[in-house]
């Protein structure tokens, strides 16, 4: 079986088990890998949390978030418990 055959949710899953730079060059194979690598499936993947825990604006895509977080650090919200409003600093994961 090719991979072009392959359900696109399963090239998500295989994408998103591989590392940001193997999913940028599987964007290059073809326009349909590029949609498939480029989505918000693999890509929420490779961030360390929950968008949500962020204290960040809303971005566009969790790609483009991924690669703000790589040049820029952003406050993540402390633990809901707590009195105090604690925050930690957070880059992406490379």
């Amino acid at each position: 079986m090719a991979c072009s055959q392959l359900p696109g949710d399963v090239i998500s899953q295989i994408i998103s088990l591989t590392s940001p730079q193997d999913a940028c060059r599987a964007s290059a194979v073809s326009t349909s890998f590029r949609s498939i690598a480029d989505s918000d499936q693999v890509w929420l993947k490779f961030l360390p949390l929950d968008p949500s825990d962020l204290d960040f604006p809303q971005i566009s895509s969790m790609k483009s978030l991924y690669l703000h977080l790589c040049d820029h650090w952003v406050p993540v919200r402390g633990n809901k418990n707590t009195v105090s409003s604690r925050f930690e600093m957070l880059g992406a994961m490379v």
